[in-house]
């Protein structure tokens, strides 16, 4: 059998979504999920070939739960929201229903999903600026554990490349994210943060002083005591920027 899950907090939406799945004798509609919280645990859960997703949800949308996936399943969002479409598809969706769909218009979603199944790709691959909510550029969501916390932006002190990853620092904590440091270069303000380095990214309200280190060489010191290096051209961006 495959195995799918309906992410979607419109029960009524789930329960079309559902009646349109009875058709099919291969499908078995493992979980239905009210948030992109519960989502992620169902996908670790049960991993399905396929989800049915939402993109408007309360707590994290549809986008925002994908990034927290490290391998995310087959994608057909359901949304009644048609701005989104271009970008459900770039980030490598199997189809977009615009709700309310019909029936027609739902089996062509799953012949396009049985023709491209076994085809190994990523959802997560072009989540890019240019895909994100207005509301996902004032927060980042990180998958901790068991736990997803949402950060506010504003509570970000610095960014640093590690890898495929990248940590992010607040006060008193760091967290992992699964992301490159140019993502975050285009996506947050770029008045609020600076690239002052290849691996570094600071926000601009939590400098208070640059120091020498040697002859060319700087540093940031933030209010939280964090030391961050900085490279010659970060630190002629830091100058302009502050007006020095």
């Amino acid at each position: 059998m495959i195995k799918v899950l309906l992410i979607d907090d419109e029960p009524l939406a789930r329960s079309i979504t559902r009646e349109y799945l009875q058709g099919y004798d291969q499908i078995q509609v493992v979980q239905e999920c009210n948030d992109g919280f519960e989502g992620v645990k169902a996908i670790a859960q049960y991993k399905p070939e396929l989800i049915f997703l939402d993109i408007q949800m309360p707590k994290i949308n549809g986008f925002e739960m994908l990034e927290l996936i490290e391998q995310p399943p087959s994608v057909i969002f359901t949304t009644a929201f048609d701005e989104y479409a271009m970008k459900a598809f770039e980030a490598h969706a199997i189809d977009y229903l615009l709700k309310p769909f019909n029936k027609e218009r739902f089996d062509k979603a799953m012949q396009k999903w049985f023709q491209q199944r076994g085809e190994k790709t990523n959802p997560q691959a072009t989540l890019n600026e240019e895909v994100r909510h207005p509301e996902e550029r004032n927060r980042v969501v990180v998958k901790e554990g068991g736990n997803i916390r949402i950060i506010p932006v504003h509570e970000i002190h610095y960014i640093e490349a590690y890898d495929d990853y990248v940590k992010i620092f607040t006060q008193k904590e760091m967290f992992l994210k699964k992301k490159t440091m140019n993502f975050y270069e285009q996506s947050l303000d770029a008045e609020q943060f600076i690239r002052v380095h290849r691996s570094y990214l600071i926000q601009l309200n939590q400098l208070t002083r640059i120091e020498p280190i040697e002859k060319d060489t700087h540093i940031a010191l933030l209010k939280s005591g964090a030391k961050v290096p900085l490279s010659k051209s970060g630190y002629l961006k830091l100058k302009s920027v502050l007006g020095m």
